[in-house]
């Protein structure tokens, strides 16, 4: 039977359906195709960000480590001071590092390993016994050999932020608690290791549990998803980012291991606020609510940051602690029902309180003047967009035992001053440097009387005239010349009247007196401006020029006559790098704030190593040092030699300038030289010469912290005469031997010889031979920081 033809329609319908289906067809392979397109690109991002730099780091700034080991000269409420600036806690049980006890002069202490540039330092039980202020006792409380140096873990003094105020403390996978990690999969995500990045049956299981409760207590989002949006993406609740989160999370989840993505959100997650500073992450809110680290944590800590996640704003301890307490006892439940902890166990957390610390995860002091330093140092090697965001750890040189005694003594004693010279409160201001004698490290820095005030610096910035601190460098000019002239040279203290320019230069001494022949070392300790002009002119004023940069000034010096009595601008700071060189025995060594630097992952980066040139005769710089110790015990500085303990010397030299406008104490220890300056900012008079201000102000924290006594060990050359007679060079006659017993005439009350000019820069010489010059570098050595500043 033939075949009836197909109707029209029906061929229509046909044709017309196939041209649906092409068309439905190239639209899903389109659509297909975009999404492969997008997913690539999607990956890409994820794979972009996650394996570059994930976080701009801020770098943090740390404090030297305080060592332990035997006879290291320590104070028993000088260790404990050190430990709870560490925020050891003092319990009977140390059961957990970072904590101890004390008994008398006796400490167990369990110390927190810390990475330090040169390598891990673990963490010890330590047995520490204290006699007569020394280390008498160091051993292992736990049985092993007694170790020979600890060094506790340094204290963070600042943190530089990255622009945009993100703060945290980066964490290994290692580093994180297996309590954390199995109360925050709990709470948030019990099917982590599970699903693939979405869990649509922990949605359904979530709403479920948060519909029985009446609220909220379990997250629909996995942790993955949590991170890539907090990661990747922004807060909008739209459907597109809703979209963009689940591709991600799956990609994600595709590219890397549960622990990489563990560590991710760690160190990722938002938890708080501190004022503009963001905290991110479990490192980090770990020290600002608690000021512990994270592996110190306990069960209701870990709960209560856990319970956070959810809301940090609404939940936040400090601010809204019942709603935080309510959140960590439900949390609690959440961990004893998986078996994270058990009921028992979750109960007693309940009745422990929140345990908030103040101040948490801030730097533990405000050193601003000391930081101001550091970053000085620093922006000659690190552009300021690393210092920000590259995690650098920055290993510096304050010591916080010495800094604190410097910020105690600097307001309580100019009120005193004020107080008894009838001035205005807080008319007066100071500067303060303390720096190591051998390295040149800066162990203490203030800029004002004010601590943590980050206002004008003086004692980097403020250039005033240095008045009789200047002396020292004519003595050791010309005691760098044996053959001419001896600690008992005889010295003409007699009236000096000579034309510079279009004026006459005419000195006098400070009580008008004129005294004849003086021995040299008189003349230094009782501070005589006609001797000293004398001497000076005899040696050279290029000579003496050349001695103080040789020292370590860098700044202009002009070579005028006015020069020796300190007619020679410089900072605290500047004055503290002279001294350091005599004091190290002619030894120069650049003051230096910085010890390492090292990036996130411990690698050494910078190193700052100790640059020690010899620049002076050390023959001379001891004889200048022997004359400096008579300004303690018999001249212008007796204040500090009446209260120095037996068995202690300290060497130094007063400084006024004309009319008291500038009061300075130079001094040094066996181990520690310190500079402190005393004035008003508006360069009036106050009545203050160097020994009855700053003087007392050096005194005051040079006394209650360690030193070692001058060394009475002379360098090769130097023939000690004994009987308290002066020393001289071997293979010289030292003229007149008067050096011994007599006590030298100097006012008391620290009044001085000193008639400096009040400018800081006085008229030109006339003479062309003696042309003011720059000064060279300052030394051969990789750390020349100062003339960074001062050049």
């Amino acid at each position: 039977m033939a075949r009836r033809p197909r109707s029209a329609p029906a061929r229509k319908r046909r044709g017309f359906g196939g041209f649906l289906f092409r068309w439905a067809l190239l639209v899903v392979v389109g659509v297909g195709l975009a999404g492969a397109l997008y997913s690539i690109h999607l990956d890409r991002v994820v794979r972009g960000k996650f394996e570059g730099q994930r976080w701009a780091l801020p770098a943090r700034v740390f404090a030297r480590p305080l060592e332990l080991y035997a006879d290291r000269p320590l104070l028993g409420d000088q260790l404990q001071a050190e430990l709870d600036r560490l925020n050891y806690r003092r319990t009977a049980a140390l059961d957990v590092p970072g904590s101890y006890s004390r008994d008398g002069e006796r400490f167990l202490i369990r110390t927190r390993s810390f990475r330090f540039w040169d390598g891990e330092e673990p963490a010890y039980a330590l047995k520490v016994g204290l006699v007569e202020g020394r280390v008498a006792e160091l051993e292992d409380a736990s049985g092993g050999p007694a170790p020979p140096l600890v060094r506790l873990d340094p204290m963070l003094i600042a943190s530089i932020y990255p622009t945009h105020n993100e703060d945290r403390v980066l964490l290994r996978r290692k580093d994180i608690p297996d309590l954390l990690i199995r109360t925050l999969i709990a709470v948030e995500d019990r099917s982590f290791y599970r699903h693939v990045g979405v869990d649509p049956r922990g949605i359904a299981r979530a709403a479920f549990s948060n519909l029985r409760a009446g609220g909220v207590v379990e997250g629909a989002s996995t942790l993955t998803q949590q991170l890539v949006k907090n990661f990747y993406l922004t807060a909008d609740r739209t459907f597109e980012r809703k979209i963009n989160e689940a591709l991600m999370a799956l990609l994600l989840e595709r590219r890397y291991s549960k622990d990489e993505i563990l560590e991710a959100y760690a160190n990722e997650i938002y938890l708080g606020q501190d004022g503009s500073r963001a905290i991110h992450g479990f490192g980090l809110a770990s020290s600002f609510f608690f000021n512990k680290p994270l592996e110190e944590l306990g069960i209701p800590e870990t709960a209560l940051l856990v319970g956070m996640v959810q809301a940090p704003s609404s939940l936040d301890p400090r601010r809204r602690s019942e709603a935080a307490l309510k959140r960590r006892d439900l949390v609690l439940d959440l961990m004893a029902r998986d078996g994270v902890i058990s009921p028992a166990d979750a109960e007693a957390a309940k009745g422990a309180p929140l345990g908030i610390a103040e101040g948490g995860g801030r730097p533990v002091g405000e050193y601003p003047d000391f930081i101001s330093l550091v970053r000085r140092q620093l922006q000659r090697d690190y552009r300021e967009e690393d210092l920000r965001s590259e995690g650098l750890n920055i290993f510096t040189t304050l010591d916080p035992l010495v800094q604190s005694e410097v910020e105690k003594a600097l307001p309580s004693r100019l009120s005193e001053l004020e107080k008894s010279r009838r001035m205005k409160a807080g008319s007066l201001e100071a500067a303060a440097v303390v720096t190591s004698v051998a390295q040149g490290e800066v162990l203490a820095l203030a800029g004002g009387r004010e601590a943590g005030y980050a206002g004008f610096n003086r004692a980097l910035d403020s250039v005033r005239s240095i008045g009789s601190l200047v002396k020292p460098a004519v003595y050791l000019a010309a005691l760098s010349k044996p053959e001419r002239y001896s600690l008992t040279t005889s010295l003409q203290d007699t009236p000096v009247s000579m034309r510079v320019g279009d004026k006459i230069w005419a000195p006098k001494n400070y009580d008008r007196r004129v005294n004849g022949a003086v021995p040299l070392h008189r003349a230094l300790s009782s501070s005589l401006n006609l001797a000293t002009v004398h001497l000076g002119l005899s040696v050279g004023i290029t000579e003496v020029t050349e001695t103080l940069y040789r020292l370590g000034a860098q700044r202009r010096i002009s070579k005028v006559p006015a020069m020796l009595l300190g007619a020679v601008s410089l900072s605290p700071l500047e004055v503290a790098q002279v001294y350091q060189t005599i004091a190290a025995g002619g030894y120069r060594a650049p003051l230096r704030a910085i010890r390492e630097v090292m990036d996130p992952n411990g690698r050494p980066l910078n190193r700052y190593p100790l640059a020690v040139e010899a620049v002076v005769d050390p023959r001379a710089a001891y004889l200048t040092t022997w004359a400096m110790q008579r300004v303690v015990t018999h001249g212008t500085a007796r204040w500090l030699g009446e209260k120095l303990p037996k068995g202690m010397t300290m060497a130094g030299k007063t400084g006024t300038t004309d009319e008291m406008r500038d009061s300075w104490y130079a001094g040094f220890s066996g181990d520690k030289v310190a500079v402190v300056w005393v004035g008003r900012d508006d360069y009036q008079p106050m009545g203050l010469a160097g020994g009855a201000g700053a003087l007392r102000v050096w005194g005051d924290f040079m006394l209650a912290i360690p030193n070692e006594p001058l060394s009475d060990v002379p360098p090769d050359g130097v023939v000690l005469a004994g009987g308290g007679e002066a020393p001289y060079v071997a293979g010289t006659t030292p003229a007149g031997r008067t050096g011994g017993g007599k006590k030298e005439t100097a006012r008391e009350g620290g009044d001085e010889q000193d008639v400096a000019q009040a400018e800081p820069e006085p008229a030109a010489d006339p003479d062309p031979a003696i042309e003011a010059k720059a000064a060279p570098k300052a030394s051969s050595s990789k750390n020349l920081f100062m003339s960074d500043f001062y050049n």
